[in-house]
């Protein structure tokens, strides 16, 4: 029959606890040993039996097996507090921030003439004092922002009268080249008019006869001495 499934709990039998702990004391240890060969682990088993005895078995030395151990531990514990002390930070900075938040819209509220009736007059009239240094700021603001609007809109003033003289000495240019051109045009029809009616005046050319053209009804006749 195959082995059965026995039940964790201590054994009451003093002699079947002794038993049992001799087997299953070796079997840790071996375990242990093949653990560390196989798989080049550093291991180290302490074993206290009731009586008092020790067993232990380590793959290196125990001692510094140990300290190995504490170390490691130490740092797991320092970084944990590290983590905890971080966390602790971040979590009364958040509060800090939601009251921030908080009071700010109280103030917002308060600005916008809501929610007064909590103030007492002290309070009224910082909030009073308040308000009348905003307005100050924004109507300074705004006096600043107008005198730079003014000032841009006479350099676009000046340039504008600029460029209008400007245009209006070429069109000044252009009608003087035009009345030029113009004058000359009126020359030069009244000399042609003139040249034409002079001919006019003259009439038709004429011709001297040329005595010695011969017309087509007469004959030529030769005389000779």
């Amino acid at each position: 029959m195959g082995r059965g499934r026995i039940q964790i709990k201590r054994i009451e039998n003093d002699t079947s606890r002794q038993v049992t702990f001799c087997k299953r004391r070796g079997g840790l240890l071996k375990k242990a040993f093949e653990l560390s060969v196989l798989c080049d682990a550093e291991i180290a088993v302490v074993v206290f039996s009731t009586r008092g005895r020790v067993y232990e078995y380590a793959s290196n030395n125990m001692k510094s097996t140990i300290d190995r151990y504490k170390k490691t531990k130490s740092a797991e514990s320092n970084t944990f507090s590290r983590e905890e002390t971080n966390t602790q930070f971040y979590q009364q900075e958040a509060k800090k921030l939601r009251q921030q938040i908080h009071m700010s819209q109280i103030s917002n509220r308060h600005l916008k003439g809501e929610g007064l009736d909590s103030l007492n007059l002290k309070e009224l009239k910082q909030l009073e004092t308040r308000l009348e240094k905003a307005i100050s700021r924004i109507r300074s603001k705004k006096h600043d922002m107008i005198l730079a609007e003014t000032e841009s809109l006479q350099k676009r003033e000046l340039e504008l009268e600029q460029n209008n003289t400007i245009l209006r000495m070429k069109v000044a240019e252009n009608e003087r080249v035009q009345n030029e051109v113009d004058v000359g045009y009126h020359a030069i029809e009244s000399y042609l008019a003139r040249s034409s009616l002079q001919l006019n005046i003259m009439g038709p050319l004429e011709t001297t006869p040329n005595p010695y053209t011969l017309s087509p009804n007469k004959s030529l006749r030769i005389w000779y001495n």
